[in-house]
């Protein structure tokens, strides 16, 4: 199992080659960076690629806007939530 800075670390990978973000390599994305508006500046054709690959890449269901709203608030909110779904649904 990874650890939670290595998971962070995959996730600022995926978001980069995932959405063909061409002037952001993954070293630039702090932790608690935004995602959307005055971060990245992410929109919501993002947040549907977003979803679709992270539920495709880790195995979690990304149940709705609100749930999506706040698990894509930045990096650790991500992986914060992937880590929650994972342990729900290994029982943890």
């Amino acid at each position: 199992m990874s650890t939670t800075a290595e998971l962070k670390d995959n996730l600022k990978h995926l978001i980069v080659e995932r959405l063909n973000l061409i002037d952001v390599q993954p070293g630039d994305i702090g932790d608690d960076t935004p995602l959307f508006k005055t971060g990245l500046g992410l929109d919501s054709i993002d947040a549907l690629e977003l979803t679709l690959n992270v539920e495709k890449e880790y195995g979690v269901k990304i149940a709705n806007s609100e749930q999506a709203m706040q698990a894509f608030q930045s990096v650790t909110t991500l992986a914060a939530f992937i880590e929650r779904a994972r342990g729900v649904a290994s029982g943890v």
